[in-house]
């Protein structure tokens, strides 16, 4: 199984940008993909989940700005990123909990992390 995350950069405040992480290989089945984020000299939290039912959890901070949404036919997860802030800034991490062929449990993967930068 593979998690492969893209998008990601440098965006002026106010403005946008998307990212998308997709899960390949031999995949059972997906309970939640969702992403995280690490701020310099902060821990890494959720930004938004979305579980196999549909469901999505925000972040307070992101409410209302960020959108999250899977394409379950393709694996992927999708962080489209509006009215960016300055403290939007940070490492990026795609995580996908999923079950592999050959697996009775499911398993967290995570994607190397991609660099967001808001500037003001």
């Amino acid at each position: 199984v593979q998690l492969q995350a893209s998008g990601g950069g440098l965006v002026q405040a106010g403005g946008s940008l998307r990212l998308a992480c997709a899960a390949s290989g031999n995949i059972i089945s997906t309970d939640s993909m969702g992403w995280y984020r690490q701020a310099p000299g902060k821990q890494r939290e959720l930004v938004a989940q979305v579980t196999s039912g549909g469901t999505t959890n925000y972040a307070d901070s992101v409410k209302g700005r960020f959108t999250a949404f899977r394409d379950n036919a393709r694996n992927t997860v999708y962080l489209q990123m509006d009215s960016l802030k300055p403290e939007d800034t940070g490492v990026y991490y795609c995580n996908a909990r999923l079950r592999p062929q050959g697996y009775i449990t499911s398993v967290n993967y995570w994607t190397q992390g991609t660099l967001v930068t808001v500037s003001s």
